[in-house]
């Protein structure tokens, strides 16, 4: 089973996110460089930002055609 991801962690450059060890700095097992934290990429708002892009389009708006138009 594996850990939670800690949405807001209090010091993510501390700790290494790139499996589910959360290896502090110091003691990394699994790599030769830290994997950041996604806030610390993409800002605060990253878990809103990822749920944007993963969510389905909405229906596009029908724009009217020239022809479509009354004069």
């Amino acid at each position: 089973m594996t850990k939670r991801f800690p949405i807001h962690p209090a010091n993510p450059e501390r700790i290494c996110w790139g499996c589910d060890k959360y290896c502090s700095i110091d003691s990394m097992a699994c790599a030769n460089e830290r994997s950041p934290h996604p806030a610390e990429l993409f800002g605060e708002d990253w878990l809103a930002w990822g749920n944007e892009q993963l969510a389905e389009p909405s229906e596009p708006k029908k724009q009217a055609l020239p022809a479509e138009t009354k004069s």
